[in-house]
């Protein structure tokens, strides 16, 4: 754990970059940055101990962000819904310009994903596997032109970088596996990829936490590029069916090509310079259904 830093976490709203800078601030002073637009979450990072910022990283307008952060963990996203060539501008190019803004931080992390890669069947995917055409691709694409230029300003300039592949998170803040039980629970069937099992490894929130901490430590020059995911490889199959026994729900699969491939990433190299999980995958998700459904009562974990 960071002590006694000076942390920027951008898109310090979301369920992903809210966590890691709610734990920051405990012993670091750390600035969350966001749009800001409701007045509720400048309240709640406030209530967090962290400093709110309103930034949207698209105008590419930093004047309201210093320049003297320790660490970064840039996590604010064009979820690429609108204009190709906005989504880009904003991932891509605002990436690398906040990057080079904040040039004097001893770690920064981007946040990628992993559905750059292309899908390669039945195997996990590894850091060095080639891009693909996902379903949204301009998200993708996005993120493939970001770390091109982040790796580009970061070795022009010797800036210490992680990149994180981000492949499936979820806890109480949600995610995939809290959007597909609330699917489970509206009856509606749960579309996933014809070529079964669809594996994942879901990261719970109090290791992503620690791993997102972790990359901003282990960040270097030439940039460190490493998935970002759970130690253990479990498919949507059968850990929709895990929840939907524990709330009594059967979940009801529509296999479609239209649907996402599966991100199954190879977790290897992720050991080696972040450290394996903690949370195992069934304890994760009964946790997340207790923060979520506090009106579901859950049977007694036999495990526990």
């Amino acid at each position: 754990m960071l002590t006694g830093e000076k942390v920027l976490i951008t898109g310090a709203t979301g369920k992903i970059a809210f966590p890691i800078a709610r734990a920051l601030a405990q012993h670091n002073e750390v600035w969350g940055a966001a749009r800001l637009r409701d007045p509720a979450d400048r309240d709640r990072l406030c209530g967090a101990g962290i400093t709110p910022v309103a930034l949207d990283v698209s105008t590419g307008d930093f004047s309201a962000v210093p320049d003297d952060f320790t660490h970064v963990f840039h996590a604010a996203v064009d979820t690429g819904q609108g204009d190709w060539t906005q989504c880009v501008d904003t991932n891509a190019q605002k990436s690398g310009d906040l990057l080079y803004h904040c040039r004097a931080a001893k770690g920064f992390v981007f946040c990628s994903s992993g559905s750059v890669y292309g899908y390669q069947g039945q195997r996990p995917l590894r850091e060095s596997d080639p891009p693909g055409v996902p379903l949204r691709a301009n998200y993708s694409f996005s993120k493939i032109a970001a770390e091109a230029v982040c790796t580009w300003i970061a070795k022009q300039h010797a800036i210490p970088l992680t990149i994180i592949r981000i492949c499936s998170t979820y806890g109480p803040e949600g995610g995939a596996p809290a959007d597909r039980l609330a699917m489970m629970l509206a009856g509606k069937p749960i579309r996933l990829y014809p070529d079964k099992p669809n594996n994942y490894n879901p990261i719970y929130e109090d290791d992503y936490v620690e791993l997102g901490i972790r990359a901003m430590e282990v960040a270097a020059t030439p940039p460190v590029v490493v998935n970002w995911a759970g130690s253990e490889t479990v498919s949507v199959e059968d850990y929709c069916t895990y929840m939907g026994e524990i709330v009594g729900v059967e979940p009801t699969f529509a296999y479609t090509p239209d649907a996402h491939t599966p991100l199954w990433p190879d977790v290897t190299y992720m050991h080696e310079v972040l450290g394996p999980t903690k949370v195992h995958w069934r304890d994760g998700m009964r946790r997340m259904i207790e923060a979520r459904h506090p009106d579901i009562a859950l049977p007694s974990d036999p495990t526990a």
